[in-house]
């Protein structure tokens, strides 16, 4: 059967490329923004009261999603807020 002179099984080896590209791209970007923007919400939520349990699963999150943190990096400031000092 040919369709617009392609083959079927053509077309659907396309379709089929155009799922798996996509499916890349949405676990891609679920690797290297998504979760890492969770990670980093919930490190400075957690960080100064964490258990040593709790802290060996940050380690491990941080260490899993370098990628994405590492991409997020500069736009993040986690430094501490200034203290008011009143006399």
């Amino acid at each position: 059967m040919m369709r617009d002179g392609r083959t079927d099984w053509t077309c659907l080896l396309r379709e089929r490329i155009m799922i798996v590209a996509l499916l890349y791209l949405i676990l891609a970007g679920a690797y290297l923004l998504v979760i890492p923007v969770a990670v980093l919400l919930y490190l400075k939520q957690r960080w100064y009261v964490a258990s040593s349990v709790e802290r060996t699963l940050m380690y491990f999150l941080v260490f899993f999603f370098f990628p994405g943190l590492l991409v997020l990096s500069p736009f993040v400031n986690l430094r501490p807020q200034p203290r008011k000092i009143e006399v």
